[in-house]
């Protein structure tokens, strides 16, 4: 408890501080953007070299060999099944061999009753427009779900920021299933008492839903989908639709919102050679991005979290340029904005179709790709190496090592105090600890001896972030 109260009270004080370097940081850099903006804007023949130019993206190191080529594909090659074969999407190569069975007519998953503490939990009471708990609903503006929206007030479209998830990563499940069709919302928060007297819908944590195409031939395998995707009650309810529930967004048995890549998600050694995140040791040097947005090393001090066993959801972006990350959906990515020419990080499942993404070309530099493809995948095993520098390379993509609050500074701030204790960990003799396999006294399979689970300082600040934050700025 002493540990938790410290970790508190530094988390207190540098995000005090770093609101205050950031605001006037953030008055600087608007100051230098006014005084470098060029005032022609009717150029527009070569976007990529422009942005390439001001990125300034210079490799530190020299490409490898044709030899050293050759071997990262066919790496690559032997890795591509497995990567890609993971949950509901659809993907890229050939199509997963994982199977889904459709859930059978009157089905629910879990077998429980939908209140049951291990389903969407009991209710809570009914939300109306004037009721205090109604501001905790959000909209959902998304664009590939349909939403029939029959009393035309929107209602269709308000919902609890869980039930918004899940239904954003049903609706890429289920155009990655189906292409050409999309996901229809018939029902969402009810505000009409057009239900039964006990129902999720007056909560906006339960919606009913089809396919667009109202082909009932597919809602076996919807209401699948719609487990995968996570929703924590479903049920094949009528030939008609399939309902779907949620916890409260207030139940203390969701876990944090967490940050992270899959263990087969690879980044680059200051040697040149690729190395799977899960093999990752702490003092291994691994290319990463500096504030200038320059491709630098950076040492893996810790892992904010590592099990090779979760069950997890994630977002894969799909670059113009064949770059393929997978993430979880509070993580931050780097995003490169054109119009204003600037870096800015954002949750990777904000990330949309078009915005561009800093991708490590043939050169060795971080160049701005199109996305093209936003999926939705469902992967075994989470990691989430922290660097010195907060960024980190993963298959060729720039992202943050941070998550689940939108300010990349302040969450750097935030783990002062462990790059802190990593400095002076490094000054003295490393006790038990793992480090670098540069270091040959450690034994080749020293990854296994790493943490399995959140890192005890990451779990801490996840847990104060509610009290000493702004809701605006952490992940829905």
């Amino acid at each position: 408890m002493d540990n938790i109260q410290a970790v508190s009270a530094l988390w207190t004080c540098a995000s005090a501080t770093c609101l205050s370097l950031d605001a006037k940081r953030h008055s600087l850099e608007l100051s230098s953007a006014d005084g470098q903006a060029s005032p022609d804007v009717s150029n527009k023949s070569a976007p990529v070299d422009a942005h390439a130019r001001k990125l300034r993206h210079i490799a530190h190191t020299p490409r490898g060999s044709c030899f050293m080529a050759l071997l990262l594909l066919l790496l690559l090659a032997l890795n591509f099944r497995h990567a890609h074969s993971c949950g509901p999407g659809r993907g890229l190569g050939r199509r997963r061999e994982r199977n889904l069975y459709p859930l059978v007519l009157k089905q629910t998953v879990p077998n429980l009753s939908e209140y049951h503490n291990g389903a969407s939990g009991p209710l809570e009471g009914v939300i109306q427009r004037d009721s205090p708990k109604f501001k905790n609903l959000v909209l959902n503006y998304n664009r590939d779900i349909l939403f029939r929206d029959e009393e035309g007030t929107g209602a269709d479209r308000v919902m609890s920021k869980r039930c918004r998830e899940k239904l954003n990563m049903l609706a890429y499940s289920v155009m990655n299933e189906w292409p050409g069709v999309r996901l229809l919302v018939t029902e969402s928060w009810d505000e009409d008492h057009q239900h039964g007297q006990e129902s999720l819908h007056y909560e906006g944590r339960a919606v009913t839903i089809a396919t667009s195409d109202r082909d009932q031939s597919k809602y076996g395998m919807l209401a699948r989908l719609a487990v995968e995707a996570g929703f924590d009650w479903v049920s094949y309810v009528s030939r008609r639709h399939i309902y779907c529930s949620v916890k409260s967004d207030s139940s203390p048995s969701i876990s944090h919102v967490h940050g992270c890549f899959t263990p087969e998600s690879t980044a680059l050694l200051e040697s040149g050679a690729e190395k799977a995140l899960g093999e990752l040791a702490i003092g291994d040097r691994v290319l990463s991005m500096d504030t200038k947005g320059q491709p630098v090393y950076s040492e893996v001090i810790l892992f904010m979290d590592r099990n090779l066993e979760q069950v997890q959801n994630f977002v894969q972006l799909h670059t113009d340029g064949g770059a393929v990350l997978t993430v979880t959906p509070a993580h931050l990515i780097a995003v490169w904005q054109p119009e204003r020419q600037t870096l800015e990080f954002v949750f990777a499942d904000r990330v949309e179709e078009l915005s561009q993404v800093l991708v490590r070309d043939a050169t060795g530099e971080l160049r701005p790709q199109r996305v093209l493809r936003v999926d939705s995948v469902q992967s075994r095993g989470v990691v989430a190496p922290l660097t010195r520098e907060g960024t980190i390379v993963v298959n060729s993509v720039a992202a943050s090592c941070y998550a689940v609050i939108s300010s990349q500074s302040l969450a750097h701030w935030g783990l002062a105090p462990m790059r802190l204790l990593s400095t002076l960990q490094s000054w003295m003799p490393a006790k038990g600890q793992l480090r670098s396999a540069q270091d040959k006294s450690t034994p080749k399979d020293a990854t296994a001896q790493q943490q399995n689970g959140l890192h005890w300082y990451a779990n801490a600040l996840y847990k104060v972030k509610d009290y000493v934050l702004p809701q605006s700025w952490r992940h829905d």
